[in-house]
């Protein structure tokens, strides 16, 4: 077990012992709208644009939940692993180096978006750096194994290669800037760094650690508390979003997209305007880009819309607030990124 966990948040601490945590009426309200979503959906069939909001909510809830629960579950093992093991995996800090594995953790993950973002806060709380949670993040969400292979069918290998290709480099670009920013003092350093000991060998270690190591009722407890306490501030903006975005598919028809979304810098505005606004999980988002690219003709649309949803989505933004306490690094996100994103988009409009 991780001895080095027991964190309490700013909200559970007080200056004389500790102060019963405030009711999150955000997280409650939003779950109870998406409850209610669902016995609309099963019970109500016929109540208008009511019973489309729900019937998206729970198309929505439905695409993401199992990525979601995944991601809530290693939360709560993870805060068990030790520091130590977690930095040796990553590397360290503000090296390229520790960047080029944070995009390769990002990739292998395979998990949706909201999946991916619950991990990534956890990582920041282990020790990553800001350009590790940036690139991670950023490699995450459409990069996944399985949705690779469904973009692969969809689109054919080498327009998967450019997007995939053109989304690494925008990630391990974005990670590097981050952690120059940092460097340079103009973003704060991550409060919870960690540097591994000297001498440390990763296998040796876990070998060492596994063989003391029982699966005890106090241990899955322990998972389950860290699961929850950790995931409760991002699962606020998740069904917050859930709510935002089944709203928005009610009065949005992806189906226009096509024939609004042209190659023109026209359409690819208005692509980056829908990603923004669109709040659509990775497995949403990939059969939308096949589209741009292959009814629209336009590849540089689709891969603006894979990425610009990951770098200006406000269920990401407002996480990176709550997790790193700065508004200033949450902002930094799609100041960093879309220009990135809209240059490289250009480009495969322009020469496609």
């Amino acid at each position: 077990m991780d001895h080095d966990h027991g964190q309490m948040s700013g909200e559970e601490k007080a200056c004389c012992g500790v102060k019963k945590e405030k009711f999150d009426w955000l997280l409650w309200g939003s779950v109870s709208v998406v409850g209610l979503a669902f016995v609309i959906r099963f019970f109500f069939s016929e109540l208008g644009d009511l019973s489309f909001f729900a019937e998206s909510a729970v198309e929505i809830m439905n695409d993401m939940w199992w990525g979601l629960l995944i991601g809530v579950a290693l939360v709560g093992f993870l805060s068990q692993i030790p520091k130590k093991f977690v930095m040796s995996v990553l590397g360290k800090g503000g090296t390229f180096n520790g960047i080029l594995r944070a995009v390769a953790a990002g990739v292998l993950l395979d998990l949706c978006s909201h999946g991916i973002l619950v991990i990534g806060m956890q990582l920041y709380r282990r020790g990553a750096s800001l350009g590790q949670l940036m690139a991670f993040l950023i490699a995450s969400p459409w990069n996944s194994i399985s949705l690779t292979f469904i973009l692969w069918a969809m689109v054919g290998w080498k327009w998967l290669l450019l997007l995939l290709g053109f989304s690494l480099v925008i990630a391990l670009v974005s990670g590097l800037i981050f952690d120059g920013f940092v460097k340079k003092g103009i973003l704060p350093e991550n409060p919870n760094k960690f540097d591994l000991p000297e001498g440390f060998h990763f296998w040796q270690e876990a070998v060492a650690e596994l063989k003391i190591f029982k699966f005890t009722k106090d241990f899955w407890g322990s998972v389950g508390k860290s699961a929850w306490n950790d995931s409760k501030m991002i699962l606020r903006w998740i069904f917050l979003g859930v709510v935002l975005a089944a709203l928005i598919r009610t009065f949005i028809d992806p189906d226009q997209f096509a024939s609004y979304f042209g190659p023109t810098l026209a359409g690819l505005g208005l692509t980056v305007v829908i990603a923004t606004i669109m709040e659509v999980c990775s497995e949403g988002s990939v059969p939308i880009a096949a589209d741009l690219l292959t009814r629209a003709g336009a590849p540089g649309n689709s891969f603006a819309f894979l990425m610009t949803g990951v770098a200006t989505d406000y269920t990401e933004i407002m996480s990176l607030k709550e997790t790193t306490k700065s508004w200033k690094i949450s902002l930094f996100l799609p100041l960093v990124t879309v220009p990135q994103v809209l240059l490289i988009a250009w480009m495969m409009n322009y020469f496609a």
